[in-house]
């Protein structure tokens, strides 16, 4: 038969049978696989956003959501086609949401030569989970932030109502600043729920 129309099991059946088992939530199989690809998905990652820092944020993501959503994996196709597309389209609303956080100075600027540009600067403010948090009251926040878990509610308590930077954070607490990161995010989206079912309730 023609490899190419071979299915993954019979193409890596060794790698077939980690996938089957980390669709189990077999915790040794999900870090071979995340050992095998790590350094491959960040390569390619980082060729999209040519910044090592948001890379490995956003590898660190994408494994996150893949294992996360793993039991939708059709073994028919190859576990890193599955993964990479992830990765692709995760990278891509990043780039998309790292644009409209940018704003093009109005009118083109000379350089001098007959060449002529726009620039775009960062815009510094909040996103839109930080603009809807800063809008509660500390009163109000403290209320939801006591409805998380408690790994959520320390790292809320310490940037919002601290004001600790992630730095400071992870001296505290000891664990990197990426997972700090993904977990802030997590929380956000906790505490936004929440808000939001409190929101339904009123109608």
């Amino acid at each position: 038969m023609d490899v190419e129309y071979l299915s993954f099991k019979e193409r890596s059946p060794e790698l077939y049978n980690k996938v089957m088992l980390a669709k189990e939530g077999d915790q040794k199989a999900i870090a071979f696989l995340l050992e095998r690809y790590k350094k491959s998905l960040l390569s390619m990652i980082l060729k999209m956003v040519r910044n090592l820092d948001d890379a490995e944020d956003i590898s660190i993501e994408v494994f996150e959501k893949a294992f996360r959503n793993i039991h939708k994996f059709d073994a028919k196709y190859s576990f890193s086609t599955w993964l990479f597309k992830i990765g692709t389209n995760h990278t891509i609303d990043f780039l998309r949401h790292k644009k409209l956080k940018t704003f093009s100075i109005h009118g083109e600027v000379s350089d001098g030569k007959g060449d002529s540009f726009t620039i775009d600067v960062a815009s510094h403010d909040f996103d839109p989970q930080e603009i809807l948090l800063k809008k509660q009251s500390h009163e109000q926040l403290r209320d939801i932030v006591s409805q998380l878990p408690a790994m959520y509610q320390t790292l809320i308590r310490m940037k919002y109502f601290d004001e600790l930077s992630l730095e400071e954070i992870q001296k505290e607490i000891q664990i990197p600043v990426n997972t700090i990161k993904i977990r802030l995010f997590r929380a956000r989206n906790l505490i936004l729920g929440i808000m939001e079912g409190k929101r339904s309730n009123k109608y």
